[in-house]
């Protein structure tokens, strides 16, 4: 028998909305700063899209530009804490330029080389499978307020890829996601939406 949709697992997976090193490109793992003023402003962007949504759980990372775009997205009272949704430990590469980094490492690659004194991309993996797998627990709409790369992990082991491939996909800063299953084959995983922010469809994107 098929699920009815409302029982199958849906996961809205929200990207922070910008900071001032989203926007300069520096790495941001742990350091813990806040949105912009144009990250609040976005962040409020989605709140005709995830307000009409009946939420069975709300999780956020603990990082306050996750955490404040929850609130502005008008789901924070709602919100649990959950440290599995933190952005990638960058370690010594925190706070720095990927285009810096390839001065002494040309070839370095995050998703396939990670970083020394932070997270390893099989410790990475490791994360986003063990979040997948309370996940699997639940039923119906979950929302995810998390971070970028960590977010392209999230997806590629959600669809069953290896941390690799989550160089091949894109998040903007507030943009939304749907993680979830094919109503018609319940066992199978998909993107059922990806990367959607109000920039990209004022352009028909």
């Amino acid at each position: 028998m098929i699920p009815a949709p409302d029982t199958l697992l849906s996961l809205y997976l929200v990207r922070h909305g910008q900071t001032a090193w989203s926007l300069s490109g520096q790495h941001t793992g742990r350091t813990d700063i806040p949105l912009t003023a144009h990250g609040e402003d976005e962040t409020r962007n989605l709140n005709p899209w995830l307000g009409p949504v009946q939420f069975a759980r709300v999780f956020t990372s603990p990082r306050q530009r996750a955490r404040r775009t929850c609130e502005l997205a008008g789901l924070g009272p709602q919100a649990e804490i959950e440290p599995d949704l933190a952005e990638w430990d960058y370690g010594d590469y925190e706070g720095k330029l990927s285009s810096d980094i390839r001065k002494g490492r040309p070839d370095w690659n995050v998703f396939r080389d990670g970083c020394p004194n932070g997270e390893m991309p099989a410790q990475v993996s490791a994360r986003a499978d063990r979040l997948i797998t309370r996940l699997c627990t639940m039923a119906g709409n979950v929302a995810l307020f998390s971070h970028g790369q960590f977010g392209l992990v999230l997806a590629a082991r959600w669809i069953g890829l290896p941390v690799i491939e989550g160089q091949h996909f894109s998040l903007g800063t507030a943009s939304l996601s749907i993680l979830s299953y094919n109503p018609a084959h319940p066992d199978v995983r998909v993107i059922a939406l990806w990367n959607a922010t109000r920039a990209l469809l004022a352009r028909g994107v």
